[in-house]
């Protein structure tokens, strides 16, 4: 058969997947892989859950297509119920679409829609932070703060101010936590007041950040300092769940582990867990009220907004993940994997392992006590990915957390159903590996 599909890259060759079931993908040849990345932090139920395949089987039977334009649909409407009752307080509407990129682009315009429905349309600026991902599309990716994904697009993208990562083993402003005053939460004020506040529409951040740096979380007082200044300024505080969104990191959302109230929230991945296409945003009440008060219409769309099939994956995603108890499940098997691998992983290129709930990063480095990284012309984190996948595991490499450009990690997030087994199955495969690649170095 001649291959007619344009990849993503043409510099290696791709194995194809025959079936998945559990936390397990098969291909043609009958290999087994153990998914310790849900594919990209997306499939956090498992494969083949056969009553998710039966509920999108019925609603297929019913409409698997409404335009939004004139219809609303059953579905939709309880999907949105559920995220609701599962969000922070005050979050009251969902506005659903595709993808992440699409739900972080709509947030980008919903925001500056806002603030010219309030009398303030000067504002149009979105703060993000260097070392984020927040989207491939131009306005998604004029906020991420990725350099190796933004620097093809530079001159389509958007000008708009980053602030530093607040990543504590690598502090941008070399101090030490409790004694640094949260200088990387006071940086947002200092560059909305450089930019004027007139300008700043937004500031966005992944609570923990995903595939970027590997899974870093912001000290405990971050978000409260974020939300002050936001309201201090009159920005909007999005924060970018597609990746943490529904009990992946062992709370319904991140943010909820610093008890903190966005304006939006947008999500994609584990909505559906990918049984269909999905994302979204979910909007705090004050978002929505101004545009029921102003204008009534938001002036943005896409075709598969609200699609009827893809709001039944994530019914019944949703539905199963509450049944089965997932979210603390997730908490509890996340904190004994991230154990798990502190026990395993004594090597000495282990810098740091860290996560919360079965989102879980682990950074390779040269030298663990100057923390001194690896030439990026060694490619270790891609290494120990590929040698992973050789022995049956898939997990997601990354690189550039340094400084942008250097810097090893491993991202790790199996499906929330994973046994206590099957985790010890994934970190003997990891240990196996970090062991082997440590050798050849």
């Amino acid at each position: 058969m001649v291959d007619k599909v344009f990849y993503r890259s043409f510099l290696k060759s791709y194995k194809t997947v025959a079936y998945g079931e559990g936390i397990y993908l098969y291909d043609i040849e009958g290999k087994r892989y153990l998914d310790g990345c849900g594919g990209n932090v997306v499939v956090n139920v498992g494969y083949g859950v056969e009553e998710i395949v039966e509920a999108i089987y019925a609603q297929m039977k019913k409409t698997s297509f409404a335009h939004t334009s004139r219809f609303t649909s059953e579905v939709q409407e309880a999907l949105a119920e559920k995220v609701i009752d599962l969000s922070p307080k005050g979050m009251s509407r969902v506005y659903f679409l595709s993808g992440g990129s699409e739900a972080t682009e709509a947030a980008l315009k919903m925001a500056r829609q806002f603030h010219i429905e309030t009398g303030n349309s000067q504002k149009y600026k979105v703060v993000s932070r260097w070392q984020s991902y927040h989207g491939n599309t131009i306005g998604a990716l004029s906020m991420t703060g990725r350099s190796f994904r933004r620097r093809y697009y530079i001159p389509y993208l958007l000008d708009f101010p980053h602030i530093a990562a607040s990543y504590c083993y690598r502090c941008p402003f070399d101090m030490e936590y409790t004694e640094c005053a949260i200088e990387c939460a006071y940086e947002l004020e200092r560059v909305i007041k450089q930019e004027g506040p007139d300008t700043i529409s937004a500031f966005i951040s992944e609570p923990v950040v995903g595939s970027t740096l590997g899974c870093v979380s912001p000290p405990k007082e971050y978000y409260k300092i974020i939300r002050e200044i936001c309201d201090r300024y009159q920005v909007l505080m999005i924060m970018d769940e597609v990746m943490t969104g529904f009990g992946r990191t062992g709370k319904n959302f991140g943010i909820d582990h610093w008890d903190v109230i966005p304006d939006m929230i947008a999500v994609g991945k584990g909505l559906a867990s990918g049984y269909a296409p999905i994302g979204g945003i979910i909007i705090h009440e004050k978002v929505v009220e101004a545009f029921i008060k102003g204008s009534g219409t938001f002036a943005h769309g896409h075709t598969f907004v609200g699609n009827p099939l893809a709001c039944a994956a994530g019914l019944a995603v949703q539905t199963y993940i509450g049944k089965h108890d997932l979210v603390k499940q997730s908490a509890r098997r996340g904190e004994f994997l991230l154990n798990r691998l502190k026990e395993a992983l004594d090597s000495e290129i282990v810098g740091d392992i860290r996560g919360k709930g079965l989102f879980v990063g682990v950074e390779f480095v040269k030298d663990r006590k100057s923390k001194e990284v690896f030439d990026r012309k060694k490619k270790v984190a891609e290494t120990i990915g590929d040698i992973a996948f050789e022995k049956g595991l898939h997990i997601l490499p990354g690189f550039g957390g340094a400084d942008g450009v250097s810097g090893d990690h491993v991202l790790i997030a199996p499906p929330l159903i994973i046994s206590e087994k099957e985790t010890e199955e994934l970190v003997s495969i990891l240990q196996e590996t970090v062991s082997e690649v440590e050798a050849r170095i």
